[in-house]
């Protein structure tokens, strides 16, 4: 019995050695930080203008990382997401909790065939394309929209008619409004009809009165309502392609369903600028995004 008793006590004090030692092998498990990654060109459609640039921050998360999509100008005829580029690197840098996705459309010419509201559809499908694949990309569902000019337009559209995803807050550089007013009351420079064209016709096709309709679904005015998004608006008052009144309109259609929204006009500014004024533009774009979209 005794000589039982000591075996049993050697075999207890070995099994629990083994269990002890196995326990302070298991190395720790240290969370995976992912790495920042940018791929360009990304194709959303079957156009070759469908394409996008997606930038993700290192260390982005489905909880944290909030999305930007940020959209170019270019009357919807012309222009490229190049030209957003320089946007899209000092945001990084200014937002580091954001991944950043800058997207070309379709756009019209005088023999393709597109027309409004081609543009806006490419919009909404690219912004669509990040938002079913933000496991994947592990982003969250906040989403923000940037838009200059046609492409604050085409924005301010996605982000009043939309509730997939409920746009956070939405960023306006000079952007038509009314496309009807646009029409009839063009700025200074596009008095003549040809140039008229160019910036309402060109890209819908038709007038307020042939195609109405249209002319209604393609003004972000029109879609204003006490559940639109915090809204951001900058516009030069010198701007002669699209009215400052544009701008000041939407503000005051924002005001009167108690949207959150702030309204800055530089004076002297014409319809793209730079310097001072830009600078100011970022500076308030941050704090009015840091403080809307938690």
């Amino acid at each position: 019995m005794k000589l039982k008793s000591i075996f049993t006590l050697i075999i207890y004090v070995v099994l629990f050695s083994a269990c002890k030692k196995s326990n302070t092998d298991v190395t720790p498990t240290i969370p995976t930080v992912l790495a920042a990654s940018n791929s360009t060109n990304v194709s959303y459609g079957t156009s070759t203008l469908q394409k996008m640039d997606i930038y993700l921050p290192q260390g982005r998360s489905v909880t944290t990382t909030k999305v930007m999509v940020i959209v170019h100008g270019g009357g919807w005829y012309i222009g490229d997401k190049s030209e957003m580029q320089a946007f899209v690197d000092i945001l990084k840098t200014r937002l580091p909790d954001y991944a950043f996705v800058n997207i070309n459309y379709r756009l019209t010419t005088t023999t393709n065939g597109i027309a409004f509201p081609a543009h806006e559809q490419d919009v909404k499908a690219a912004t669509d394309f990040i938002y079913n694949k933000r496991a994947e990309y592990n982003i969250s569902d906040k989403f923000v929209m940037l838009g200059a000019s046609a492409g604050a337009h085409l924005a301010l559209l996605q982000a009043y008619k939309n509730t997939i995803p409920k746009v956070k807050a939405v960023v306006d550089l000079y952007g038509p409004t009314d496309m009807t007013d646009m029409y009839y009351n063009p700025a200074s420079s596009l008095v003549q009809p040809s140039t008229i064209g160019f910036v309402v016709a060109g890209s819908i096709f038709g007038n307020p009165i042939t195609n109405a309709t249209t002319f209604n679904n393609g003004s972000p005015i029109k879609y204003v309502s006490a559940q639109s998004c915090p809204t951001i608006i900058f516009h030069g008052e010198a701007d002669s392609l699209v009215k400052p009144s544009q701008s000041v309109s939407l503000s005051t259609k924002l005001n009167q369903f108690n949207v959150v929204n702030q309204l800055k006009l530089y004076p002297g500014e014409p319809h793209v600028y730079v310097g001072a004024s830009l600078d100011d533009t970022i500076n308030k774009t941050i704090a009015f995004l840091t403080a809307n979209v938690l």
